[in-house]
């Protein structure tokens, strides 16, 4: 499927986070693999990113978890050591419930702050890699050190993907993107994808990821 062939994966531009104000999770499936996709993180980003995972399907093998929406107060970034035990400790209870196997992490940006995602020197600025820029503005990176080295075992696949805000081309590509990761059985098998369709991205990853948490 080609990113163009999904429909606009946000339709509903107006009142949403009046109908939908809730931070419940939902449950597709059952067996492993175990996946767990989040969004609406903080601030106003779940209106890049809530109804992508509203429209998504379920999978055809294992488990899907969905919290669509997170928490909508202030922006506190998940870098902050108390943003997990506070704003997201319905991501925590999750994953101590579930332990998923697969974690995906949906956040937006503005077009201007592409370059503190993306730069050279976010590793040196603010301790941890630079994002990889993917397609259509959408970047692809790894979640949280305080979450990625606490909660998973290091064979887990635990991805951060940032949307551009206000691009619906790169909602589309995002959504393109979760569907191959909600039939995706391991790891080891996305690795393969991306070292296929995103060989460049792929090996600046498995870099950052090497030299950052010293595992393969």
């Amino acid at each position: 499927m080609k990113a163009d062939e999904i429909k606009d994966p946000f339709p509903n531009k107006s009142g949403y986070l009046d109908e939908h104000a809730y931070s419940g999770m939902k449950i597709y499936g059952n067996g492993r693999p175990i996946r767990l996709f989040v969004a609406g993180l903080h601030g106003d980003e779940w209106k890049d990113t809530t109804e992508i995972l509203e429209s998504i399907e379920p999978p055809k093998t294992g488990t899907l978890a969905l919290i669509p929406l997170v928490n909508n107060g202030k922006y506190v970034s998940t870098l902050e050591a108390d943003y997990y035990p506070e704003a997201g400790k319905q991501i925590l209870k999750a994953i101590e419930e579930l332990k998923p196997e697969i974690y995906i992490e949906l956040h937006s940006y503005s077009r201007e702050n592409i370059e503190k995602l993306a730069g050279k020197d976010r590793l040196d600025r603010i301790g941890v890699p630079a994002y990889s820029v993917l397609k259509e503005g959408v970047l692809l990176g790894s979640v949280s050190p305080l979450i990625r080295k606490k909660y998973f075992p290091k064979e887990a696949l635990c991805l951060s993907f940032e949307i551009q805000k206000g691009n619906i081309e790169s909602r589309k590509f995002t959504a393109l993107m979760l569907d191959i990761l909600k039939e995706t059985l391991s790891r080891d098998e996305f690795i393969e994808y991306l070292k296929k369709e995103f060989p460049a991205q792929a090996e600046k990853a498995i870099d950052d990821y090497r030299r950052f948490y010293g595992e393969t």
